[in-house]
């Protein structure tokens, strides 16, 4: 290629890890923006007791484009043994990345210096930023109209009745993004949305309301990647059609020009995870006037996931 792509990830959690860690290898003018809704884990903890964004999945992204020598990597990825759900202010289960951004936060006096100091220290290969400046959350109605409150709840299917989402919901509704995320889309080459948890994930950082003007205005290649297999609680038995049919219901249009889904489904996914292949039903998938693509994208040795070199490949050449 003449010159390097500038590319943007949208999304927070491992499928946006795992597209960071394929592109990489195309780009150094790479940016990953990360939805600010988390509130479970090591990270949620970290929000209720220190009034902080979520620092896990921006340090999950970091790791993906750090080019720290191995052992700083790894303490950026250490875990401290214990119940990644335990109480606020037990040091158990928290991942050493995380307390060190927010120990930064503290010495800096800003959430956002601390991050770009973290991303020099640990010598980034591209830029990671919150997709909001606010602490959001968000909330769900379930298809009998249950309300459900917290990420994790909505995550983990922690509620009664059908544990099936219907839509989701960004508090405080009114909210605003930093101005170099805007910037990055608009000078972006190629914007990705997915893969991840379509209703914890991707919907929360597409509702943000400055994301979704900027996606209107881009020039940018729009892509979005559909899930390998579909969650339990989220998208149970969800055609490759219905996760496009999810983005327009909350967005009111289907803001990407190109939908690319896998279409290896050899690889066994174990059955105590209870999760299956995400089937493409080309045919409804039409109706949303997109270039819709096919590809073996799957990671055989863990087939929930992308593999982050094939998605990588097949990205780069819609450019």
């Amino acid at each position: 290629m003449k010159s390097e792509p500038k590319i943007v990830c949208l999304g927070g959690g491992i499928g946006t890890v795992q597209m960071l860690r394929g592109l990489r290898h195309y780009t150094h003018s790479i940016t990953g923006i990360v939805s600010m809704a988390d509130d479970g884990g090591s990270g949620g903890r970290l929000r209720r007791l220190y009034s902080i964004p979520p620092p896990g999945d921006l340090i999950n992204c970091l790791a993906a484009l750090s080019n720290a020598e191995p052992l700083l990597l790894e303490l950026l990825k250490f875990r401290f043994k214990g119940g990644r759900w335990g109480r606020d202010d037990s040091l158990g289960g928290h991942k050493l990345g995380n307390l060190i951004l927010v120990a930064l936060t503290q010495i800096t006096g800003d959430f956002n210096k601390a991050l770009t100091e973290m991303q020099r220290i640990f010598r980034s290969h591209g830029i990671i930023l919150p997709a909001t400046n606010e602490n959001v959350s968000i909330w769900a109605k379930t298809v009998e109209g249950r309300t459900v409150r917290r990420e994790e709840n909505i995550d983990l299917g922690k509620y009664p009745g059908k544990r099936e989402i219907a839509e989701v919901h960004l508090e405080p509704e009114e909210n605003s993004s930093p101005p170099e995320v805007k910037q990055a889309i608009l000078d972006a080459n190629l914007v990705i949305a997915g893969p991840g948890d379509l209703y914890t994930t991707i919907l929360p950082i597409l509702l943000a309301r400055n994301i979704q003007t900027c996606l209107k205005k881009t020039r940018a290649k729009r892509v979005f990647v559909v899930n390998i297999a579909n969650k339990p609680f989220e998208t149970p038995h969800y055609q490759a059609s219905e996760y496009l049919t999810a983005i327009r219901k909350h967005l009111q249009v289907f803001p990407f020009q190109s939908v690319l889904v896998n279409s290896n489904t050899k690889p066994a996914i174990p059955e105590k995870l209870h999760y299956s292949y995400v089937p493409i039903d080309r045919q409804n998938m039409q109706a949303y006037n997109c270039q819709i693509i096919t590809a073996d994208l799957v990671d055989e040795e863990f087939p929930l996931y992308h593999d982050p070199e094939k998605t990588a490949r097949k990205l780069i050449s819609l450019l």
